[in-house]
């Protein structure tokens, strides 16, 4: 199946995009419960942000998104897998299908931004071919199409940023999520960071963004699902949604 970048996917077995939490608790064993039965979906296409304060569980949906860890209880599909099922040789085809951003980048220094990019293409095996031809395209995407040369300390903060970006859309993965993405940036490269996003979401990607930027969340008129000691204490438009 083609899909809106001009690439083909794979479809999951099932055919879902969809992400799914349903009655979800999470207690560490430490004893600290992050999750306390929380039932979420984000359906294909979305764009949602994730906000709350310290500890409300934002770092803990992101883990068990990305299979990082297993709920204590409740079930997790996300992209046609099942987290509570997933046998160890599918985590890799998960991992592929989501694309994940950082708030410190995470960028090789001693590679250059196509280095860099083509590292994380090779790790999921993609081909010579496949990787000449992508990686022109997301540069371009991301608007740094002149910087492919350039090691990340020759870059600025925003721009790092929009290599992390590049990176996570590289292997073309149904869904992006940004944990934080703007925390290391001023108000103005935020911005521009949060615009790409919405760019990239526009083009059939979702999005999903953990901030606790108030501020910056009301300015897209976007879904923001509100977290609270583990608890979902809000669903709806802009940050104070209810």
């Amino acid at each position: 199946m083609r899909d809106k970048q001009g690439f083909f996917r794979e479809e999951k077995e099932g055919g879902a995009r969809v992400i799914r939490l349903k009655d979800v608790e999470k207690e560490y064993e430490n004893g600290t419960y992050a999750l306390r039965g929380i039932t979420l979906t984000i359906e294909d296409g979305e764009f949602v942000f994730l906000v709350g304060p310290s500890g409300s569980g934002k770092s803990t949906i992101i883990k068990l998104l990305t299979g990082e860890i297993l709920p204590s209880s409740g079930r997790v599909v996300v992209n046609g897998f099942s987290l509570t099922k997933i046998s160890d040789r599918q985590i890799p085809l998960l991992r592929r299908s989501i694309g994940v951003i950082f708030q410190d980048f995470r960028l090789i220094e001693k590679k250059t931004v196509y280095e860099n990019l083509s590292f994380a293409m090779r790790a999921v095996g993609a081909t010579p071919r496949t990787i000449k031809n992508r990686i022109p395209y997301v540069l371009k995407l991301v608007g740094l199409e002149e910087k492919a040369d350039q090691y990340p300390h020759e870059l600025s903060g925003g721009e790092q940023q929009r290599v992390a970006i590049a990176r996570a859309l590289v292997n073309n993965p149904y869904t992006i999520i940004a944990d934080e993405p703007t925390g290391n940036l001023d108000p103005a490269r935020s911005l521009e960071i949060m615009r790409l996003l919405g760019r990239i979401n526009e083009l059939g990607t979702t999005v999903v963004v953990v901030t606790h930027e108030r501020d910056l969340v009301n300015r897209f008129h976007k879904r923001v699902v509100l977290l609270e000691q583990g608890l979902i204490t809000g669903d709806g438009v802009g940050y104070d949604a209810k």
